[in-house]
C-alpha cells in the first residue's frame, strides 16, 4: 500500500515545496566580492527588539514616505547589533534610501554612509530567503580567510517590481 502512495505524495507535496524554493531563488547562488560601496543617503526609523519584527518597522517608515509624498528608494536596513548574540534582537536603523534632493518624511531621521571598501554578498531571491542566504555565503567567505561577519551590517533591497517579491538583496560589511 505504501508503495503505492509514495509517488502521489512527492507529486502533492514535496514537488511543489521544490518549485517554489526555485521560485524564490533558493537555488540561485551568492556572489561574495571584495567592491567599493556608498555613499547612500537614507532616511530611517530606530528599531530594537526581535527580529522577526522588523517588518513592521520597516513598513512604518514606508507609511511615513507615502504620507509625505517622498519617493522611498531601496529598502535600506543597518544592523547595528549581532542577533546571534542577543536571543534573535536586534538594534538597526531601518527605512529607505533618498534622493539628496528629497526631503525627510516627518518622523524620521536622516543617516548617510560614506563610499567605503566592503565584503558585498549578493543574490536575487525572495526577500524571505535573501537575507539567509547571502549572511550565510559571507560567513563561509570569511571563514575560509580567517574572519567573521562584524556588525554593522548594510542591508540594501531591490525589488523587481513584480508581484512575486523577487530581488537583488546586497549585503555589505566594512572590510
Amino acid at each position: 500500500m505504501l508503495r503505492r502512495q509514495w509517488p502521489a505524495f512527492v507529486l502533492a507535496f514535496v514537488l511543489p515545496l521544490v518549485a517554489v524554493y526555485w521560485w524564490w531563488g533558493g537555488f540561485r547562488s551568492v556572489d561574495v566580492t571584495e567592491a567599493e560601496a556608498g555613499p547612500y543617503r537614507f532616511a530611517y526609523l530606530d528599531y530594537d527588539g526581535p527580529l522577526s519584527n522588523v517588518g513592521k518597522t520597516q513598513r512604518a517608515a514606508l507609511d511615513r514616505f507615502e504620507r509625505a509624498g517622498v519617493a522611498a528608494g531601496d529598502t535600506l536596513s543597518v544592523i547595528l547589533s549581532d542577533p546571534r548574540a542577543d536571543n534573535g534582537r536586534v538594534h538597526a536603523q531601518l527605512g529607505y534610501t533618498l534622493a539628496e534632493a528629497a526631503t525627510v518624511p516627518e518622523g524620521l531621521k536622516e543617516g548617510r554612509i560614506e563610499r567605503r571598501p566592503v565584503w558585498r554578498a549578493e543574490v536575487q531571491a525572495a526577500v524571505i530567503l535573501a537575507p539567509s542566504k547571502a549572511y550565510q555565503a559571507l560567513a563561509d567567505a570569511l571563514a575560509a580567510r580567517g574572519k567573521t561577519i562584524v556588525m554593522p551590517t548594510v542591508e540594501l533591497y531591490r525589488p523587481t517590481g513584480e508581484a512575486n517579491r523577487i530581488g537583488t538583496f546586497t549585503l555589505e560589511m566594512n572590510r
